[in-house]
């Protein structure tokens, strides 16, 4: 992990964010890059939409949106000074998940680190509108970090799986990377909805390949039998102090009854656990 993007609006959620990765990290050489975007404003006219890019507006954004960095770096230097760190700010005026995806690859981004709040704060989901979008439309691994969390290191990282795919070499890698950096173990989940429902053949050969790979790994398999998937999670993530749920964004559905279930009480380990999202 040498380059770690992190988009921030300035928020007390985008900061806690920031200080997460900078622990995350802090016995490793990096390269941070703090991006703040503004988004252009749209207007619809005709059923075709018209960007509006007004006079000077987005050189007065850029400079206004460039101190708010600097004082985030002048925060970082007095609470989080590391000789293994250095800095680069980012401003761009333009759409959000557009810029994204241009700096992880101008950049060679290893890793996304954002809050789980997204800018627009929408508490009617787990996930803001924001990281969302970057989980599901942005090719490059993401770490969400839930509001107000204490970093500690991951000494549990749950993996929930279905087994109906084939894991890439690139994907694993990049979850075992991340276990052996604070020598974690990998809980390999697998829900069932009834005692009778069995693994085909496809997914028998994919847990065996996932088992291989794993082998000089610390890991172990699971299985729950719920109806609920996101409940499954949350029961399997109390019982054993999970620090990290890991999974891939490559299977939409089954990560969205996860990270998008509408809010409600009992879903507290949204509050309080760090997604790590992996893509291809």
């Amino acid at each position: 992990m040498k380059n770690i993007l992190i988009p921030t609006d300035f928020s007390e959620n985008s900061w806690n964010a920031i200080a997460y990765a900078l622990l995350l990290f802090k016995e490793f050489k990096c390269s941070f890059y703090l991006l703040h975007v503004t988004q252009p404003h749209v207007y619809a006219t005709a059923d075709v939409p018209l960007v509006t890019f007004p006079r000077d507006i987005d050189q007065i954004l850029q400079t206004e949106a460039r101190k708010e960095l600097e004082k985030t770096l002048a925060r970082i230097e007095g609470e989080h000074r590391n000789p293994n760190h250095r800095f680069e700010l980012l401003s761009a005026y333009d759409f959000f998940i557009d810029t994204m995806r241009q700096e992880v690859e101008d950049k060679d981004i290893d890793l996304i680190v954002m809050g789980t709040k997204g800018a627009s704060g929408l508490k009617e989901m787990t996930v803001g509108s924001n990281t969302g979008d970057v989980i599901t439309k942005v090719k490059c691994p993401v770490l969400a970090v839930p509001e107000n969390v204490a970093f500690r290191p991951p000494e549990e990282i749950a993996f929930p799986t279905d087994y109906t795919l084939q894991y890439s070499v690139r994907v694993l890698d990049t979850l075992t990377f991340l276990a052996e950096m604070f020598q974690s173990t990998i809980r390999v989940l697998h829900v069932i909805r009834n005692e009778e429902e069995r693994l085909s053949d496809a997914q028998k050969r994919n847990k065996e390949l996932l088992g291989d790979y794993l082998r000089d790994k610390k890991h172990s398999f699971h299985q729950l039998t719920h109806k609920n998937l996101s409940e499954a999670v949350q029961c399997f993530t109390e019982s054993r102090d999970i620090d990290w749920i890991a999974m891939m964004a490559k299977k939409l559905n089954f990560s969205q009854q996860i990270l998008f279930r509408p809010t409600v009480a009992k879903m507290s380990y949204h509050t309080r656990i760090p997604f790590l999202v992996l893509h291809e």
